[in-house]
């Protein structure tokens, strides 16, 4: 009784409430045989994931002494519709991020040769919702950096909205000022929008965004997402869902401002957790070669000098 009274007369006096485990500073920079306490991450086990191996190793990395190595070969039976290969890193359970909240993740990535070019769904890194046990879908990542025909984009969803405009399937949208590409799939209440891509990517390249959206507003920084051949990509990544229009995403790649996304991001259905997720490693449809990606320098706080150099912050 004693003490309780202690922390509430502290909490009065100080005005600071005791910070929450989401709110903890982390960093991983791959430097030993396993994953740093300090970094709150994990590799999980499943089928999918028996895809994948882990490296730690030395012989490639941006920063310090080591680096992650993550791989994946192919597994899935042609007989298992849907599968898919992955060698992804998670956060541990306990520190995932409140869905209402804002963070900053920051992490660098370098794609091995030979990089993928053929038209396949591959994936670098996916924040997503949590879905709790039961609930009906399968819903995407309100944000993921993604690569197709060797070329690097970059995609928000949040449910479904009537497109402003459409197109023909099979053609990329011609887009007014203040709207988006979107990819619309009503049947399962979701959409997907094109908001950043590398110097290479082609209108051809987008044909699946046959449609345009006013439900996010995307203010392009004059910087495109880098070219996957350039070596080391260090992004800073500001992360704020709000399905509902308050959704906020910052994205920086090598200290450049990419884009700023406001408007509709993520989902809200019925079934969906309270917390959002970050996911990082190779992430493809089923295929018959082998991929890799290398990882360095994780880390994520809630105040962006932790993850971004101070001067460039748009905000504390």
């Amino acid at each position: 009784m004693f003490r309780t009274a202690l922390i509430i007369a502290s909490f009065f006096i100080t005005g600071v409430a005791a910070a929450q485990p989401w709110e903890t500073k982390l960093y991983d920079g791959f430097e030993g045989k396993e994953f740093s306490p300090d970094g709150g991450l994990y590799y999980r086990e499943n089928f999918e994931q028996s895809a994948g191996t882990v490296e730690f190793q030395s012989a490639v990395k941006r920063s310090g002494n080591g680096g992650l190595k993550l791989s994946v070969v192919p597994v899935c039976p042609d007989s298992l519709d849907g599968c898919s290969e992955r060698a992804e890193i998670w956060e541990k359970t306990e520190l995932r991020v409140p869905y209402d909240q804002g963070i900053w993740y920051g992490f660098s990535v370098k794609f091995a040769d030979p990089i993928p070019s053929g038209d396949h769904r591959y994936l670098v890194a996916q924040w997503k919702r949590e879905i709790e046990p039961g609930a009906e879908g399968d819903f995407s990542p309100f944000l993921a950096l993604r690569m197709n025909f060797g070329k690097l984009f970059a995609t928000v969803e949040t449910n479904y909205i009537a497109p402003a405009s459409s197109g023909p399937d099979g053609v990329a949208a011609a887009c007014r000022p203040g709207q988006v590409p979107v990819w619309g799939r009503p049947g399962i209440n979701q959409m997907r929008m094109l908001v950043a891509t590398d110097p290479a990517w082609r209108p051809d390249d987008g044909k699946l965004f046959n449609a345009c959206t006013d439900a996010i507003a995307v203010t392009n920084h004059g910087n495109p997402l880098p070219d996957p051949k350039s070596g080391w990509i260090d992004f800073a990544i500001y992360t704020k869902p709000g399905a509902d229009g308050a959704g906020h995403i910052e994205l920086y790649a090598n200290g450049k401002p990419i884009i700023t996304v406001k408007g509709h991001v993520g989902h809200d259905d019925k079934g969906l957790g309270h917390n959002q997720y970050f996911k990082f490693g190779p992430y493809r449809a089923a295929d018959v070669t082998d991929w890799t990606l290398y990882y360095d320098d994780f880390r994520r706080s809630p105040n962006c000098a932790d993850v971004l150099a101070k001067e460039a912050c748009p905000f504390p």
